[in-house]
């Protein structure tokens, strides 16, 4: 199979037959072997419906019910995990992504070789306040902390190659770094092209203005993972030691001008040498023990997406 199309979808119903129709054309256009999964996640008008539907005029057409709403991520995992295609695109269902950019990404993939490749919505029609600027700060924060050059980690459509979606783990609110994660799986060779951004034709946007303190939030736990979430030992263990040699240093020089010198009449506990040397100490063990229980439980823990599914539909 050429092309898997995982869309990810919450009450999204008056645009599944537009999409789906549009994305068919492309495929029998190029003479793509396909498949086109719909994810709901959790949707509480017709979209299920609509996706049945759909299946039953065309068999390439498939469908995951989530019991509840996840999230992105956990939809997107559960179409990772069944997706079979050579490439794998993901896109939105709001019909802001243009099916017609995937046969060149799908080119980049295939003949260029890339591992990933970005989507760049350039000319953007959302809000300037609310999404356009806050969405600048966020990439530019995202390419100093990852060092990949994309202009848009944010956008929906990007195409992987099928090793690149079976080895990376998209849980929690993740989907908006699958570029980072692949990197830190090795997969280096990420592109972008500049796509076609639709303006929204049906329903309104599912994400506020928390989404950006979310996002930033994030980008701090995947800046910490990439660096240290395999060895833990050597961010606390370094820090909690730097801050125990302190601590030893102060109470080595209290001993010494106690016993030897004798300079203060002062007792050890009226000197504030005494309480930098108890609190870096202390804090500094804790670090360092943080360190060892970080090392333990990596070698204990095999985070996965949780989510219930409730229905399928040709899979």
């Amino acid at each position: 199979m050429n092309i898997s199309i995982i869309i990810p979808l919450l009450n999204e119903n008056d645009s599944l037959n537009e999409l789906s129709t549009s994305i068919c054309e492309v495929m029998h256009a190029y003479s793509f072997s396909y498949e086109l999964i719909f994810i709901d996640d959790g949707s509480n008008d017709k979209s299920w419906e609509t996706i049945e539907k759909l299946s039953d005029k065309n068999n390439f057409i498939k469908g995951i019910k989530f019991q509840r709403n996840y999230g992105k991520s956990q939809a997107l995992h559960a179409g990772f995990l069944k997706s079979k295609g050579k490439v794998i695109f993901t896109m939105d269902a709001d019909l802001q992504d243009d099916p017609k950019e995937i046969p060149e990404m799908y080119d980049m993939i295939i003949n260029q070789d890339y591992d990933l490749v970005s989507g760049w919505k350039k000319r953007r029609f959302d809000s300037i306040l609310f999404k356009n600027i806050p969405s600048k700060i966020f990439n530019l924060a995202a390419r100093i902390t990852s060092g990949i050059r994309l202009n848009d980690f944010n956008c929906g459509l990007k195409a992987y190659k099928n090793e690149v979606v079976k080895t990376i783990n998209v849980y929690g609110e993740m989907h908006r770094y699958i570029p980072i994660l692949a990197k830190n799986e090795g997969f280096k060779r990420i592109g972008q092209k500049i796509v076609n951004h639709k303006p929204r034709k049906y329903g309104k946007t599912k994400y506020g203005p928390n989404r950006f303190l979310h996002g930033f939030l994030d980008l701090l736990t995947i800046w910490f993972i990439s660096s240290f979430g395999k060895r833990p030992m050597h961010l606390f263990g370094s820090i909690g030691l730097i801050l125990i040699l302190i601590g030893l240093s102060f109470a080595i020089y209290l001993g010494y001008d106690k016993l030897i010198l004798n300079t203060s009449g002062r007792l050890i506990t009226e000197r504030p040498e005494f309480y930098i040397s108890l609190t870096t100490m202390i804090i500094g063990s804790q670090l360092f023990s943080m360190g060892f229980i970080g090392e333990l439980m990596l070698k204990n823990i095999n985070k996965k997406p949780q989510y219930i599914i409730q229905k399928k539909i040709n899979l």
